[in-house]
């Protein structure tokens, strides 16, 4: 799983025998950029416990990550959307 913010690639696994026909998965991030952490993530769950969506604290809304989420059906629900952000104007959230 690559890591936009740090910029290297994570291996990450998680053992079958903690996921049960039962359960059902949320993935918790801090951060929403461009995708690639909670792609990879999504990727690893589906039988037998389904992805049932994913929390985000801060989604970048200026980068791809959140749409490509949306797109591919899984639900997302993040505290904040920044639309933008510079050293002029600071901070812009999404209305």
């Amino acid at each position: 799983m690559e890591s936009f913010t740090h910029g290297r690639v994570y291996d990450i696994i998680v053992a079958k025998e903690f996921l049960g026909p039962g359960d059902r998965v949320l993935i918790i991030d801090d951060f929403l950029a461009n995708g690639a952490a909670l792609m990879g993530l999504s990727k690893m769950v589906g039988t037998p416990a389904p992805l049932v969506g994913a929390g985000i604290v801060i989604e970048k809304a200026f980068q791809p990550g959140g749409d490509m989420i949306r797109a591919r059906g899984i639900r997302l629900e993040s505290l904040a959307r920044v639309k933008s952000m510079n050293e002029e104007t600071g901070v812009e959230f999404v209305d």
